[in-house]
């Protein structure tokens, strides 16, 4: 066949899949169609400030898509406490008497309506319909100008919005009790740190003093910089590179304590270096095989530290050669009481287990837990899996 042939052949594919592809494709055409896209849009916008919270700039930004929503001729938003946030549209006299309305919805929690009666075509309703959080507190009000007389369909599309805006607000809180429960967990992990190891740290810093005062002064800064990390103000994540620094900050003053006796091999490939994971999700399974693997063991033993490449995921390991432990306590589904020790011994540790486990599942889904190895006198392996990259997750 001659390239002209080709050619022929080629424009005449194009245009058939072209022919099967405008009878085929869903268009939006009908009114109705095209208004349920609007509203879906507009509402998508007005829930972006809105998941921030109910603030000032957040109530300003939404107040224009809340009020297309509502077809209202003007719409205020006020706070929990009757305060005007926002107001969008034409008269702004009545944002005042909004404000008093408000404050009677939120604290009848059901809509008020004020008439403002005038002449023929010029009288306005404000309807203020307060803002009900369940299980919770009303978060504000919303408030339109409508005609004389608001039919119900008007009102009834004000419950609706006002309904969606609620949803979005409680979005937002949640998002931030999720925040402050991350903080909280990671202020527990440090406490558990601090007790503990800062004390055997510094007797151990303490016995080179005069035997060895390079040696000492070589801990002192390797404990400067493990507290600076662990205690840092920074965000709730890491990437593994800074994570396996300190835990090498770590294991070198407990090194110094247990000398010879404490082992170490780390076997980590240099591409998961900037893998993020959560912020002091490896120095607690460190210390745990540390002390309940190791310590308690005659003549110490060995801790190997892994990090491999697996495709989407990073798989990172903390594995002692330690007593182990009955797999019955792991199949009972109590994480924490996973021990190496005698009963009684350090719950700290084993509570800290059971804190990374729970903001790892929380960053990344109950698939990426924490999977325990061991039987009696088989040591312990604990694994993880991280994923190399995650929306929303970062150092």
């Amino acid at each position: 066949m001659t390239a002209g042939g080709v050619a022929v052949l080629v424009v005449a594919a194009l245009a058939l899949a072209l022919l099967v592809w405008l009878r085929t494709r869903r268009v939006v055409t009908t009114p109705a169609e095209r208004a349920v896209h609007t509203a879906l849009h507009t509402a998508s916008l007005a829930a972006v400030p809105l998941r921030r919270g109910l603030t000032d700039d957040s109530a300003q930004e939404a107040a224009p898509h809340l009020r297309a929503l509502t077809s209202a001729a003007a719409l205020g938003v006020a706070d929990a406490d009757g305060t005007v946030l926002a107001w969008d549209g034409p008269h702004g006299d009545l944002a005042d008497e909004f404000a008093d309305a408000a404050r009677r919805a939120i604290a009848g929690e059901r809509p008020v309506l004020v008439s403002r009666p005038g002449p023929e075509h010029s009288a306005r309703t404000l309807v203020a319909q307060p803002l009900l959080i369940d299980n919770g507190p009303v978060a504000g009000a919303l408030g339109i100008v409508t005609g004389d007389k608001p039919g119900p369909g008007m009102l009834g599309a004000l419950a609706e919005v006002a309904r969606y805006a609620c949803g979005q607000l409680e979005l937002a809180e949640l998002d931030a009790s999720r925040a402050r429960l991350d903080r909280a967990e990671v202020r527990a992990l440090r406490a558990q740190i601090s007790p503990h190891f800062i004390y055997n740290a510094l007797n151990t810093i303490a016995s080179f003093v005069r035997t060895d005062p390079g040696r000492a002064r070589e801990l002192i800064l390797e404990f400067a910089d493990f507290t600076r990390y662990s205690f840092r103000a920074a965000g709730e994540y890491t990437v593994l590179s800074e994570e396996l620094r300190n835990i090498e900050r770590y294991l070198a003053l407990e090194r110094a304590r247990f000398g010879e006796a404490l082992q170490v091999r780390l076997l980590i490939a240099p591409e998961v270096l900037g893998v993020v994971l959560p912020f002091l999700a490896l120095q607690p399974l460190v210390e745990n095989a540390v002390r309940h693997g190791i310590a308690g063991r005659p003549g110490g033993g060995v801790i190997t530290i892994e990090a491999s490449d697996a495709g989407t995921d990073c798989l990172i390991s903390v594995e002692d050669d330690g007593a182990g432990m009955d797999p019955e306590l792991l199949r009972s589904g109590a994480l924490d009481a996973i021990a190496h020790g005698p009963a009684g011994a350090s719950e700290a540790a084993h509570v800290g287990l059971s804190n990374v486990d729970d903001r790892l599942r929380a960053a990344f889904g109950n698939d990426y837990g924490l999977v325990v190895e061991t039987a009696p006198g088989a040591g312990t392996k604990v694994s993880l899996r991280v994923p190399k990259f995650r929306a929303g997750v970062r150092a």
